[in-house]
Protein backbone atom coordinates (compact mmCIF):
# COMPACT_ATOMS: atom_id res chain seq x y z
CA UNK A 1 0.00 0.00 0.00
CA UNK A 2 2.92 2.17 0.26
CA UNK A 3 4.07 1.66 -3.48
CA UNK A 4 4.18 4.92 -5.45
CA UNK A 5 5.20 7.18 -1.59
CA UNK A 6 8.44 8.79 -1.61
CA UNK A 7 9.92 9.53 1.97
CA UNK A 8 12.89 11.86 2.82
CA UNK A 9 14.56 10.38 5.35
CA UNK A 10 16.94 13.24 7.43
CA UNK A 11 19.68 11.72 9.48
CA UNK A 12 22.92 12.18 10.68
CA UNK A 13 24.41 8.76 11.32
CA UNK A 14 24.98 6.90 8.44
CA UNK A 15 23.90 3.47 10.05
CA UNK A 16 20.91 4.85 11.65
CA UNK A 17 20.02 6.28 8.00
CA UNK A 18 21.11 2.78 5.87
CA UNK A 19 18.64 0.72 8.57
CA UNK A 20 15.71 3.17 8.27
CA UNK A 21 15.83 3.33 4.16
CA UNK A 22 16.29 -0.91 4.58
CA UNK A 23 13.16 -0.83 6.16
CA UNK A 24 11.73 1.36 4.49
CA UNK A 25 12.57 0.47 0.89
CA UNK A 26 11.09 -3.68 1.89
CA UNK A 27 7.77 -1.61 2.85
CA UNK A 28 7.54 -0.29 -0.85
CA UNK A 29 8.39 3.31 -0.21
CA UNK A 30 11.05 5.11 -3.02
CA UNK A 31 13.53 6.88 -0.41
CA UNK A 32 15.66 9.97 -0.67
CA UNK A 33 18.08 10.76 1.93
CA UNK A 34 20.08 14.03 3.69
CA UNK A 35 22.68 14.14 6.28
CA UNK A 36 21.33 17.40 7.56
CA UNK A 37 18.20 19.25 8.04
CA UNK A 38 19.93 22.15 5.62
CA UNK A 39 20.06 19.59 2.62
CA UNK A 40 16.67 18.28 3.58
CA UNK A 41 14.92 21.91 3.24
CA UNK A 42 16.78 22.48 -0.09
CA UNK A 43 15.77 19.19 -1.32
CA UNK A 44 12.14 20.15 -0.78
CA UNK A 45 12.89 23.42 -2.18
CA UNK A 46 14.03 22.00 -5.24
CA UNK A 47 11.23 19.50 -5.86
CA UNK A 48 8.03 19.93 -7.23
CA UNK A 49 5.15 20.55 -4.51
CA UNK A 50 3.58 17.18 -3.60
CA UNK A 51 7.26 15.64 -4.98
CA UNK A 52 7.89 13.68 -1.35
CA UNK A 53 5.02 12.48 0.63
CA UNK A 54 6.71 12.83 4.17
CA UNK A 55 9.78 13.46 5.62
CA UNK A 56 11.41 11.68 8.65
CA UNK A 57 13.49 13.89 10.62
CA UNK A 58 16.05 13.24 13.01
CA UNK A 59 16.44 16.00 15.73
CA UNK A 60 20.09 16.39 16.69
CA UNK A 61 22.28 17.01 13.52
CA UNK A 62 25.23 19.38 12.33
CA UNK A 63 24.77 22.39 9.94
CA UNK A 64 20.89 22.66 10.91
CA UNK A 65 18.62 21.02 13.38
CA UNK A 66 15.74 18.96 13.54
CA UNK A 67 13.40 21.72 14.56
CA UNK A 68 14.70 24.53 12.63
CA UNK A 69 14.72 22.27 9.58
CA UNK A 70 11.19 21.56 10.19
CA UNK A 71 10.18 25.28 10.88
CA UNK A 72 12.15 26.29 8.03
CA UNK A 73 9.41 23.70 6.17
CA UNK A 74 7.06 25.29 7.71
CA UNK A 75 7.42 28.57 6.45
CA UNK A 76 7.85 27.75 3.08
CA UNK A 77 5.79 30.21 0.60
CA UNK A 78 4.36 27.26 -1.26
CA UNK A 79 1.46 26.07 1.06
CA UNK A 80 1.62 22.53 -0.19
CA UNK A 81 5.70 22.46 0.56
CA UNK A 82 5.25 23.76 3.58
CA UNK A 83 2.19 21.27 4.57
CA UNK A 84 4.60 17.99 4.26
CA UNK A 85 4.08 15.66 6.72
CA UNK A 86 6.98 15.85 8.93
CA UNK A 87 7.94 13.17 11.95
CA UNK A 88 10.78 13.30 14.58
CA UNK A 89 13.27 10.65 15.01
CA UNK A 90 14.73 10.92 18.24
CA UNK A 91 16.60 9.32 20.68
CA UNK A 92 15.30 11.76 22.99
CA UNK A 93 11.56 10.39 24.23
CA UNK A 94 10.59 13.08 27.14
CA UNK A 95 7.40 14.39 27.12
CA UNK A 96 9.40 17.90 26.38
CA UNK A 97 10.95 16.85 23.16
CA UNK A 98 7.15 16.01 21.85
CA UNK A 99 6.56 19.18 22.63
CA UNK A 100 9.50 20.73 20.92
CA UNK A 101 8.56 18.47 18.03
CA UNK A 102 4.97 20.02 17.59
CA UNK A 103 5.95 23.15 18.13
CA UNK A 104 8.25 23.08 15.90
CA UNK A 105 5.73 22.08 13.61
CA UNK A 106 5.93 18.12 12.93
CA UNK A 107 3.21 16.10 12.82
CA UNK A 108 4.21 13.68 15.06
CA UNK A 109 7.08 11.65 16.97
CA UNK A 110 9.02 8.64 16.81
CA UNK A 111 11.75 7.69 19.55
CA UNK A 112 14.71 5.70 18.30
CA UNK A 113 15.21 2.83 18.37
CA UNK A 114 12.12 2.19 17.06
CA UNK A 115 10.64 -1.30 14.83
CA UNK A 116 9.66 -1.53 12.12
CA UNK A 117 5.28 -1.95 13.36
CA UNK A 118 5.85 1.29 15.31
CA UNK A 119 7.39 3.27 12.27
CA UNK A 120 4.90 1.97 9.90
CA UNK A 121 1.86 2.86 11.98
CA UNK A 122 3.03 6.29 12.43
CA UNK A 123 3.67 6.81 8.63
CA UNK A 124 0.31 5.52 8.01
CA UNK A 125 -1.48 7.80 10.81
CA UNK A 126 0.80 11.07 9.21
CA UNK A 127 0.04 10.63 5.47
CA UNK A 128 -2.82 12.26 4.02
Amino acid sequence: EFAGKRLLVVEDNALNCEIAVTMLEEAGFTVDTAENGKLAVDMVCGNAPGYYDLVLMDIQMPIMDGYAAARAIRALPDAEKAGLPIVAMTANAFDEDRQNAEKAGMNGHLSKPFDMQQLLAMIENVLP
